[in-house]
């Protein structure tokens, strides 16, 4: 069995971090002050060294017309200029770059091993040159003679010796380990200072101790069955479950965000501040769930540290209904489709058995035209493809279903943008399905009842009236069926509650609201609210000086 080794205290592990990066800093320093020393060695000494060199080719000793018959003269006036500058060499040498005078007698008679001298004759130049196995920093100087015609004789060479970078590490060491004595000292107070009050931070325990809490309440969460939500004063989550995540609609990582921004806001936002004072089983209407929420505050030594509140699913039966009935929905609106289909196709069927051809061509085009009729009906007064299209598959459900859908003549809504197409057309839904239900639930004679629908936009406000031909609505429950979380079980039949709830609040987010008006027979709900138009429209009322052209009356 492996023994887990035990950890450093925290103020340990910090000294040693601490003394880690001060090394690796003292280290880069070293490497980058050598590399400035040296060549800041061969910047300012090859400037000295070309002056000295310039200097030495203008000495009237030197420029005889030939340098190698210049006797015993040539070679004191090189030793002479060594001996007063302090220079490491002084040479002169022919023009092709044969020493023929050297303060380093090893260079006599040599060929300098600088192609430079030879490529670039009459001019003067410094650099970096190797001289049996010693580095120089080198100047160049030609020395032209003094009659007519002007002609270069010789080259005077003046250099002095190159640090190596040992030799530079070392005369820099004191400043070095000056500095390294100082940045340990502080580091080390440093990390004491800030260890005690880290520790002082999180009550004592050590860095190991917190991630075995954090691990311990990870695990304790994960097997909560229940939902669990935590906020601090300033209304920011700093801890959720995945239930909590998956009741409430939150992100996939909303810790560190506030309620504002996670979109929280009426009856659950008051619920999980506290606001409204019930904290204890209140029921809130989230995304269609009824949630049962329970709210405890949490404090600290008389500091108050925010509020855990859990959640609880109270209608997971009925979501399960509700999913099914979107399911058979579906089904039925596909089902009355393909049933449409079927008579027509046996329809056709049967006219090309007897033979009647043009009969068939007729009824074809008939179908045609019927389709087109009521799609361009509805598409002409409706130019949002999105509600349009919503029109379309709820006239053919209505119809399966034996109940007219009708478009009210003076309807008109011009293109939305995305997300006001969206709320537009979940509020439509929900009233138009709510109607249908109620006309087929009522009875009747096939093809009496209708619901009738009438789509106004005025300016960036657009207005939906929905009607019907159905058993209306009691006083009573038209007061409850808006209620945030609260049905009655007339309101349930057709699960009017929860859509209509959902209507309400998208309509109110948007500046608007619903309501139940009074209407002779049947029920008649009415919703406005604020959108905005397609960009293609916007773009279109800016061309035309601001005022909006309306799509639909064009």
């Amino acid at each position: 069995m492996a023994v887990r080794r035990p950890r450093l205290p925290l103020a340990q592990q910090l000294v040693a971090v601490q003394l880690a990066l001060i090394l690796a800093v003292l280290v880069c320093v070293s490497a980058v002050s050598v590399e400035i020393t040296r060549l800041g060695f061969a910047r300012d000494e090859g400037r000295r060294a070309l002056t000295l060199a310039e200097n030495l080719a203008a000495n009237p000793v030197v420029r005889s017309p030939d340098v190698r018959q210049t006797g015993a003269v040539l070679p004191a006036a090189v030793a002479q200029l060594q001996t007063v500058t302090g220079v490491d060499l002084v040479a002169a040498a022919t023009p092709t770059g044969i020493v023929v005078a050297s303060t380093d007698p090893l260079l006599l008679g040599d060929q300098l091993p600088w192609p430079e001298l030879l490529a670039a004759p009459g001019r003067s130049h410094s650099g970096a040159v190797t001289l049996d196995g010693q580095a120089y920093v080198l100047a160049a100087a030609p020395v032209l003679s003094s009659g007519s015609p002007v002609q270069q004789v010789g080259i005077a060479l003046v250099g002095q010796v190159r640090p190596t970078r040992t030799q530079a590490l070392a005369s820099a060491a004191p400043a070095l380990l000056t500095y390294l004595g100082a940045a340990l000292l502080l580091g080390l107070l440093g990390s004491l200072a800030l260890a005690r009050w880290i520790k002082r931070g999180t009550l004592g325990m050590e860095p190991a101790q917190i991630a075995g809490l954090v691990e311990q309440r990870e695990a304790i969460f994960a097997g909560i069955a229940e939902g669990v939500i935590a906020l601090d004063p300033a209304q920011r989550v700093t801890l959720v479950n995945q239930p909590a995540t998956t009741l409430l609609s939150l992100p996939t990582d909303p810790v560190g965000l506030d309620l504002d921004q996670l979109g929280i806001r009426g009856r659950l936002r008051d619920v999980l501040t506290g606001v409204d004072g019930a904290e204890r089983d209140a029921v809130v209407l989230r995304s269609g769930r009824v949630l049962v929420l329970n709210r405890m505050p949490v404090s600290h030594e008389g500091r108050h540290l925010g509020s855990v509140t859990t959640l609880r699913d109270g209608t997971q039966l009925a979501e399960l209904e509700r999913e099914l009935g979107a399911y058979q929905g579906t089904a039925d609106l596909l089902r009355a489709q393909a049933h449409e289909f079927a008579n027509q196709l046996h329809t056709i069927a049967g006219l090309i058995q007897i033979g009647d051809y043009d009969e068939v061509v007729g009824y074809v085009q008939a179908l045609s035209d019927s389709r087109a009729a009521v799609d361009l009906t509805i598409t002409q007064r409706v130019r949002d493809s999105s509600v349009a299209a919503l029109l379309v598959a709820k006239s053919a459900q209505a119809a399966e279903r034996r109940v007219e859908l009708r478009v009210g003549p003076g309807s008109a809504m011009r293109p939305l943008e995305p997300r006001s197409s969206f709320d537009v057309a979940t509020v439509l839904g929900n009233l138009v399905q709510n109607g249908v239900d109620a006309v087929s639930a009522a009875g009747g004679a096939p093809g009496a009842g209708w619901v009738e629908v009438d789509l106004h936009q005025t300016g960036d406000v657009v207005e939906i009236v929905v009607r019907d031909s159905g058993p209306g609505l009691a006083s009573t429950t038209a007061s409850e069926v808006f209620e945030h979380g609260f049905t009655t079980k007339a309101a349930r039949d057709g699960e009017r509650g929860i859509g209509l709830a959902l209507t309400r609040r998208i309509c109110r987010t948007r500046g608007g609201d619903v309501e139940v008006r009074a209407s002779e027979g049947g029920a008649e709900f009415a919703a406005w609210m604020t959108v905005k138009p397609a960009p293609a429209v916007e773009a279109r009322a800016a061309h035309v000086g601001g005022r909006a052209e309306d799509p639909v009356a064009s």
